[in-house]
Formats: C-alpha cells, structure tokens, sequence
C-alpha cells in the first residue's frame, strides 16, 4: 500500500497550490479520502474529506470556500485545490484513506505560504 503526495512548496500569501496523492495497493475507488494538515508544533487537523462516491464532501471552517477536494478513481488520485492561501495555512499535508478499521497514511508533503 502507497499513498505518495506531491504538489508542495513555497507560495505567497493569496497564491494558490494543488496537491495530489496517488494511491496503490488497495482499492482505491471504495475508500473515503481525507486531507489533514500539521503545522510545526501543533495536532495535525482533518481539512477536507471525500467519500467513496465522489459526490459528498466536508471541509473544515478554516479553509471552507478556498480549498476543493477531488477525486478521479481512474487514476487512483485525491487531489487538493488550495487558493487564497494565508500563512496560517503552512504546514505538513498528509493524505489519508479510510474504510472502516483500516488507515492509510502518505509521508506528507510541505506547504510555505510566506512573502
């Protein structure tokens, strides 16, 4: 099983990134995928969730109307479309995937937004 994340890196305030995760070794279509972030020193938070379906999403109040999540099951892949971004967003992407008892994690990935 791989989750590998790419995408990050440096930006400025008010830019945008998009990151990406592809998935192997498991069933990717029947998991719910999640985006969580970690910024140096603090608990790592839930940003956005898809379902299995496709159809429903979830985000949370910090990044609601300026991050979309996605998803293309023919490419095994979870994106995350992050626009406006402020500083207080900087941290460690990791995405994830669930179904029932089990998680997946990726290595995460590093996003700056400095000027």
């Amino acid at each position: 099983v791989q989750l590998v994340e790419s995408g990050g890196g440096l930006v400025q305030p008010g830019g945008s990134l998009r990151l990406s995760c592809a998935a192997s070794g498991f069933t990717f279509s029947s998991y719910t995928m999640r985006w969580y972030r970690q910024p140096t020193g603090k608990e790592r938070e839930q940003v956005a969730v898809i379902f299995s379906g496709g159809g429903t999403t979830n985000y949370a109040d910090s990044v609601k109307g300026r991050f979309t999540i996605s998803r293309d099951n023919a490419k095994n892949t979870v994106y995350l479309q992050m626009n406006s971004l402020k500083p207080e967003d900087t941290a460690v992407y990791y995405c994830n995937a669930y179904r029932f008892w089990t998680d997946y994690w990726g290595q995460g990935t590093q996003v700056t937004v400095s000027s």
